[in-house]
């Protein structure tokens, strides 16, 4: 195993200060620019570098329009960034940021329409390209699911396949695979791998959510992390489900008067933290495996700022595998206080 600690990660939106930008967002009267997007990248890898944050997943829209099928005035904006591209890229390296990319739910490739299988492919080879032009390593990657399932799950399968065979080599360098929570299961992106040798992503959550072949978590994950090189790490996503009540107020229609009804959590939603028994308790059953972690909770880096010093409080086996010690408790606290308040439970 690698003496390098393992990552923690978020994705897109910074809550820690919402002053930074993940992209720019002006609509296309305004001629936005993947070069105006780049400034708020280097604004938020300062944010990362303030926070010891060393994985960062970058917003999908970061180049705006650029593959807007009627605006042709923005195809080039990529080549254009070119060299800004490549000093996001550098600057990343410097700070030692493991960088990636999780394309809409849009980006289909086993879709039935070949116009919408198209347009995927020409979103999944901009983005690789930007990857490419930062010059950033194999483990910089494209993260995206297999799709719907069209009524006929293998052949949605299959066509998946067909689509991998036509794709760009470097979109295949850098596309990833993950498994879901209500479609395609792991042993349905294993076998996926098995007829393309694509990486694929193993996610916590949607393991438990969607296993109908009643996989062996543990032995999946192993067959997960196999897929990747030797030098590369893998990364997981984890997150934890909702589990809060929520109160309803809508009108009867029959009474026309209000009522309350109650909401039971589903349990794909994802939480606004990682509950850190739950991130314990896997991290302990897996001690020999290594992979990078991205948290896929709602509140963003104020989830990952407030998990490091709850590893050091609950595990600190657990918390060293991530490069945190003890004396670095009271300093993590202080970083969560400066940014959350937490109010004491008084019970039920």
């Amino acid at each position: 195993m690698s003496e390098k600690p393992l990552r923690l990660g978020f994705p897109v939106k910074v809550m820690g200060n919402p002053d930074l930008k993940s992209n720019d967002t002006r609509r296309s009267d305004k001629n936005p620019h993947l070069k105006v997007s780049l400034e708020y990248l280097d604004a938020i890898f300062d944010h990362l570098a303030k926070h010891r944050i060393s994985m960062y997943r970058m917003a999908s829209d970061l180049a705006p329009y650029a593959t807007h099928p009627d605006m042709p005035q923005f195809h080039d904006m990529v080549r254009e960034a070119d060299s800004e591209l490549r000093a996001a890229g550098r600057k990343a390296r410097e700070l030692d940021l493991r960088l990636s990319f999780h394309p809409s739910q849009y980006i289909v490739m086993n879709s039935p329409d070949p116009k919408l299988v198209a347009k995927s492919v020409w979103d999944l080879a901009s983005q690789a390209e930007m990857l490419d032009r930062m010059e950033l390593g194999p483990e910089a990657v494209l993260v995206i699911h297999v799709g719907g399932t069209y009524g006929d799950r293998p052949a949605s399968l299959a066509r998946w396949v067909e689509t991998w065979k036509t794709l760009p080599e470097h979109v295949q360098r850098r596309l990833v695979l993950e498994h879901d929570d209500i479609r395609f299961s792991a042993a349905d992106v294993l076998w996926v791998h098995e007829h393309t040798g694509v990486r694929l992503i193993f996610d916590h959550q949607h393991f438990w959510c969607l296993n109908p072949e009643r996989l062996d978590m543990h032995d999946a994950l192993r067959r997960i992390l196999a897929t990747w090189p030797d030098g590369v790490r893998p990364k997981i996503h984890f997150s934890s489900p909702r589990t809060e009540l929520r109160e309803l107020k809508r009108k009867n229609r029959k009474t026309g008067k209000a009522e309350t009804a109650y909401v039971a959590p589903v349990w794909t939603g994802h939480a606004d933290f990682v509950h850190p028994f739950e991130f314990v308790g896997f991290m302990r059953s897996v001690p020999d495996l290594e992979f990078d972690v991205m948290l896929e909770s709602k509140a963003k880096d104020l989830a990952l700022i407030r998990l490091r010093p709850d590893l050091l409080r609950f595990d600190e086996t657990v918390a060293r595998r991530f490069g945190l010690e003890p004396p670095e408790e009271a300093s993590l606290e202080a970083e969560e206080d400066a940014l959350m308040e937490e109010v004491p439970d008084r019970g039920a």
